[in-house]
């Protein structure tokens, strides 16, 4: 939980109580959600976590993987963390999903883990 609202303070965002329990409870329960969530340790520390969302598409037979948060503790970054945590989902999601991808954000490093498609997310408001 308090990466969970570290990563909502970095994104200048603040979700109720009951978003974030709802939130713990779906990636809790994957054998009612298709969300998901690990978390990187360092000495027994949690230091980052990653959550996805798997999602079925139009377009393939295998689900997609959204991979929607990523967050490392700024003591933690720099140590290969947040290339972990994304290598574990590709890892995690091989067998299950015909891809991962994700937005925009942080895009220096998915740059450097990931092939970039030329889609860019947008949203409505």
């Amino acid at each position: 939980l308090p990466l969970w609202q570290a990563y909502q303070t970095f994104y200048k965002t603040t979700l109720s109580d009951s978003v974030n329990t709802l939130t713990w409870q779906r990636l809790s329960d994957s054998t009612k959600h298709n969300m998901y969530g690990f978390a990187a340790l360092i000495d027994d520390q949690v230091v980052g976590i990653v959550h996805m969302v798997e999602h079925e598409s139009c377009w393939t037979e295998r689900p997609y993987a959204y991979l929607q948060d990523l967050y490392v503790i700024p003591t933690a970054r720099g140590k290969g963390i947040a290339r972990g945590l994304i290598a574990y989902v590709g890892e995690y999601c091989a067998s299950r999903c015909d891809r991962v991808y994700w937005n925009e954000t942080a895009r220096a490093l998915y740059d450097q883990v990931a092939t970039q498609t030329g889609f860019i997310q947008y949203r409505l408001k």
